[in-house]
């Protein structure tokens, strides 16, 4: 078995933590706290990744290394080059597969369901920002310099993916029958990915060589509009079904104004006011790896706010 390093303890850090762990990896998780799964097999250590030098001394004699940050939304411009230059830096000199966790922003508006061949064209900043950090990561392995692969994924949804999901910040409202707002049109379709399939997924990325070079889509069930979703996840929780609407029009402009966070949705309102369809079968075809079935995850994301409920009670 091998050595893994992982940047970042969020919810994606976490999910892949468990995913290698169970595979028998030995795992150690680098944040600048030295936070992370508390659980035997996972070695947890200071260090910022963007200093190169304290980073390379946290990763040493490494198989792979996952980046799974997750900086400030509103910071990326600032915050993502130099940590990205340092990530590859290291797992270059070390001779450690990157593992880069991204997204789908990079491919910016398109009408169909996106696959990885799709042109990058993203026409916002943080997604131009996503665009040159996998150019210059494919570059560098294009000129052998270093082994690199990149997951992209869908919105996320999980147990314990509250704050940095679309649906999960609704869940409690859901689950008390009261009333939830959602960005754009309600009935569009969209696809959800499940973090754990993110971390399944990571964890087989940086272990296969067939992964090495291109990007995946992590595997992500049918779409379903943000209303079909928020039903059925009522239905399979044992709830009311809770009713779901839109923001009323100007209203993000107005919170806008005193949230950073709030600003930056207006970059990626266009996946949510049409469709945004996401195609995962090339990781499905390739590697075998298949969502999580709906209700399965939909049911473990409403035992744990319920938990959480009952441990703050």
């Amino acid at each position: 078995m091998g050595r893994h390093v992982i940047i970042g303890a969020g919810a994606v850090g976490t999910a892949t933590a468990e995913a290698l762990i169970d595979q028998g990896h030995d795992v150690t998780v680098v944040t600048r706290t030295g936070s992370g799964p508390d659980r035997p097999g996972v070695t947890r250590v200071s260090a910022d990744a963007s200093d190169p030098f304290a980073l390379a001394r946290a990763v040493g004699a490494a198989d792979a290394v996952y980046n799974c940050a997750n900086p400030p939304y509103h910071r990326w411009p600032e915050l993502w080059p130099p940590m990205a230059d340092s990530m590859l830096e290291v797992a270059a000199k070390s001779g450690a597969v990157l593992v880069i966790m991204g997204n789908l922003y990079g491919y910016g508006p398109v009408d169909h369901p996106m696959i990885e061949g799709d042109p990058l064209a993203a026409t916002g900043a943080k997604g131009r920002v996503r665009v040159a950090m996998w150019e210059q990561a494919l570059e560098a392995d294009r000129a052998g310099r270093v082994r690199v692969t990149e997951a992209r994924a869908s919105d996320f949804f999980g147990p314990g993916v509250v704050e940095t999901s679309h649906f999960g910040r609704n869940v409690d409202r859901l689950l008390a029958g009261r009333k939830v707002r959602v960005l754009g049109d309600p009935d569009a379709p969209h696809s959800w990915t499940y973090v754990p399939d993110v971390g399944r997924t990571l964890a087989v990325l940086g272990t296969d060589p067939r992964a090495w070079g291109r990007a995946w889509h992590v595997p992500t069930g049918p779409a379903l509009s943000q209303r079909q979703l928020a039903t059925r996840f009522c239905e399979v929780a044992g709830v009311r079904v809770a009713p779901v609407s839109g923001f009323p029009p100007g209203s993000l402009a107005l919170a806008g104004l005193f949230s950073a966070q709030m600003r930056e949705l207006k970059e990626t309102l266009y996946q949510f006011d049409r469709p945004f369809l996401l195609d995962s079968s090339a990781v499905t075809d390739t590697f075998g790896i298949t969502p999580t079935p709906l209700d399965e995850a939909l049911t473990a994301v409403a035992d744990d706010a319920r938990g959480r409920t009952a441990a703050a009670a």
